[in-house]
């Protein structure tokens, strides 16, 4: 079946659906489905738009509202995760996945589901150390530090993911895996993107969960998103055991979705042609679910994952045949996901604009029904909880004075080990700049795999591409470094406020008690983000 991957859509929908119908006319092409990387941006409201962790100037409602209204409807059934611009209220009413409007899926924080025979999984938000070891403890209101932790990834998504054992067709992150880029055209990727040398040489840039999820897991296909650059690599995985068949994962990276941007990508992907066309769940990840469910935690203390040194009872969740036939046998072996989605908000209205609508916290019917089919806790009932009865570590923190409308630069690295992989290093490419500064965006290019291999493009416009059958990387071009001086206006040391004209910028994660303070911004996000007003 012919599945097309897009980058961070950023709320363009309209723009999305139109670009595949233009493939359909042009190319004779129907992609079966549409995957997205992350910056979603499902905005249903004024509301939502303040519960995304993006300066004032760049909230705009853009179209999804459209579709969850019902005045549109998604023309190819759409899959997505998680990244670092959404409105995080109401993807966090699905913890655990579920539609967002008809014919779209949100993956939840982590999922595995399965469309035609086809396994797919994901995992929402972006890697920060000081955050990974912290239960989901968030809920609207949010004040200047939650909007963003919100969206961190945790230490027990990545433990469940973990805990599978069969293959995965499809995986997708929103940041890279680290180390990607020593499997892919390096040279030219630093040629494009200079700014990005520090970290790729000191092998910074990405996140280390999503590498040590690569390592597991091994996917045929892995798509990201987030530095908004194309690019793809190839890598051979190490077989395990003697027993096992050698494995490879063919990963890339897709750009934003813009005008004359390359944000589409369509592969050809093996399938079951007895499968229905219904989004399935996936049954061992159902079973994993229940397994690791007395991990579930709603609280700001940092916590480790079980794991065999002698501290832990248990520390292997993984899930034997006999459990994933008994949750085959609780749904009759009729694994469709119920199209149950249910309006849990005002939708907006430009005729009646609503500028001071405060977000709620709010428990998804969906939720609901998933956490009680399966025994599962449902985590925002968990917080609710906590929230009534006073318990400080759970509950939700009302907004702080400061308006939400400000933003800050990055926030310290941890100073500890995060989880039993030591996971320690800190991503550095959730840069927020103050309200003048600009929102994250990086100026348009495309790295095609190697020169030795290029892409055996069809289209002819520059918005959609077919991706080839192979995707193999020249070793000796994948590990070339180039040595050259950093180019002046791209160079990735860090600069410092120099006079007192400047703006200043405010940290905004602060240290454990919440202080700000004057905080670096590294050059290459000033790149990143200078481009942001040429693309409006």
């Amino acid at each position: 079946m012919k599945v097309a991957v897009a980058g961070c859509c950023h709320g363009a929908l309209d723009k999305m659906y139109e670009t595949l119908e233009l493939l359909q006319r042009r190319h004779n092409v129907r992609p079966d489905l549409l995957l997205c990387c992350g910056d979603f941006q499902a905005v249903r409201n004024e509301a939502d738009l303040r519960c995304m962790a993006v300066p004032a100037k760049y909230r705009h409602m853009q179209t999804f509202y459209r579709y969850y209204s019902g005045e549109k409807k998604a023309p190819v059934l759409t899959v997505f995760i998680g990244g670092n611009h959404e409105a995080s209220n109401h993807l966090q009413e699905l913890p655990y996945g579920g539609w967002v409007a008809p014919n779209i899926y949100y993956l939840g924080y982590a999922g595995v589901v399965r469309f035609r025979g086809v396994r797919i999984g994901g995992i929402s938000g972006i890697f920060k150390s000081h955050d990974y070891r912290k239960g989901h403890f968030e809920c609207p209101p949010y004040n200047q530090q939650t909007i963003r932790s919100a969206y961190h990834v945790r230490n027990i998504e990545v433990f469940k993911l973990k805990q599978l054992k069969r293959p995965i067709d499809i995986f997708m992150s929103h940041d890279w895996p680290r180390s990607i880029y020593h499997y892919g055209n390096k040279k030219q990727l630093l040629k494009m993107k200079s700014f990005f040398r520090q970290e790729v040489e000191s092998n910074t840039l990405g996140s280390p969960a999503a590498s040590e999820l690569l390592q597991h897991l091994k996917p045929t296909y892995w798509f990201s998103a987030h530095l908004h650059v194309k690019f793809a690599a190839f890598m051979q995985h190490e077989a395990n055991s003697k027993e096992e068949l050698p494995k490879a994962t063919k990963f890339l990276a897709l750009d934003k979705c813009l005008p004359h941007r390359d944000f589409l990508q369509i592969i050809d992907v093996e399938h079951d042609p007895s499968a229905g066309d219904s989004l399935e769940y996936d049954a061992e990840w159902i079973a994993v679910l229940k397994a690791t469910n007395s991990l579930v935690n709603v609280t700001q203390s940092s916590w480790n994952m079980p794991e065999k040194n002698g501290l832990h009872a248990k520390w292997d969740y993984s899930v034997t045949e006999e459990a994933i036939k008994e949750v085959l046998e609780e749904l009759n072996h009729d694994l469709k996901i119920p199209c149950n989605f249910t309006l849990t908000a005002a939708c907006y209205d430009p005729s009646k604009p609503q500028k001071n609508m405060e977000p709620v916290h709010t428990i998804n019917p969906q939720t609901t029904e998933f956490c009680a089919q399966f025994g599962l806790t449902d985590i925002n009932d968990r917080i609710q909880q906590a929230k009534e009865e006073g318990s400080g570590r759970g509950e939700c923190e009302e907004e702080e004075e400061e308006e939400m409308d400000s933003t800050g630069s990055a926030e310290e690295p941890s100073e500890y080990n995060t989880d039993n992989s030591g996971l320690s290093s800190f991503n550095p490419d959730e840069i927020m700049l103050d309200e003048e500064g600009g929102d994250e965006d990086l100026s348009t290019c495309s790295v095609d795999p190697s020169p030795d291999h290029p892409p055996e493009f069809s289209t002819s416009f520059s918005d959609i591409r077919i991706m080839p059958d192979s995707m193999a990387v020249s070793s000796d071009d994948a590990m070339d470094s180039n040595n050259e001086e950093l180019e002046k206006s791209g160079g990735s040391k860090q600069v410092e406020e120099k006079s007192s004209t400047e703006r200043s910028l405010k940290r905004i994660g602060g240290d454990e008690n919440g202080n700000s303070g004057v905080k670096k911004i590294k050059r290459r996000n000033q790149a990143i983000y200078a481009a942001e007003d040429e693309d409006k």
